[in-house]
């Protein structure tokens, strides 16, 4: 059973968007999908009570803050969407049940330095353990001088870059009524599920 961790130890990223989204596209597939949220400001579990009747179902799980369980076993694909400041004892079991770690991260010089030390403590544990980690650049533009410095930064660490998801209200919107990018007319949202093609790919292998 998949398992994806969407973490950064930073707030503001990002973390609830990705989740939700990584979520709508397994349900996209057909799978059946439970979406945690650990957080306490708890944005993803709000965003499933928004899912309206009609849009393919998404399982809530219910993990606290201070106690990650793990998932009923009739479940095929997991998305846990963690809190800021995950570090210690609690990061240690998240990636005891982690396939995949995505995390979100901007293009600031501030988020990413505030981010440096998680992701050395990731770029440690990929080597201990068979878990998969990802970055996706949050609110880019992949032409600028930000974004080639993100790419920069990270690369220097080994993990690759999936993509870089722009900034656009239709996030906004969509999550507003428990929707994903996956959940509409690929017409409407066009240019952004271009930019989760490698996403989607890694998501899949």
């Amino acid at each position: 059973m998949p398992v994806v961790v969407i973490a950064n130890p930073k707030g503001g990223v990002g973390k609830s968007t990705l989740s939700t989204n990584v979520a709508g596209y397994y349900a996209s597939q057909g799978h059946g999908v439970m979406l945690g949220d650990a957080d306490r400001q708890q944005s993803s579990a709000l965003w499933l009570q928004l899912r309206p009747p009609a849009a393919r179902p998404i399982k809530s799980w219910d993990v606290s803050p201070d106690l990650i369980a793990r998932p009923p076993r009739d479940t095929t694909h997991v998305v846990l969407d963690t809190p800021a400041g995950l570090h210690g004892w609690r990061f240690k079991d998240v990636l005891k049940m982690a396939n995949k770690i995505l995390v979100p991260l901007q293009p600031s010089i501030f988020d990413i330095y505030a981010t440096r030390a998680f992701l050395d403590e990731l770029a440690d544990s990929r080597h201990a353990g068979s878990v998969e980690i990802g970055i996706v650049g949050m609110r880019v533009d992949a032409r600028t001088i930000a974004a080639d410095k993100l790419r920069e930064f990270v690369e220097s660490l080994g993990l690759p870059v999936l993509g870089y998801l722009r900034d656009t209200q239709n996030y906004i919107h969509l999550a507003a009524r428990g929707l994903t990018l996956f959940d509409v007319a690929p017409s409407r949202v066009e240019k952004d599920l271009q930019q989760w093609q490698v996403i989607r790919h890694w998501l899949d292998h």
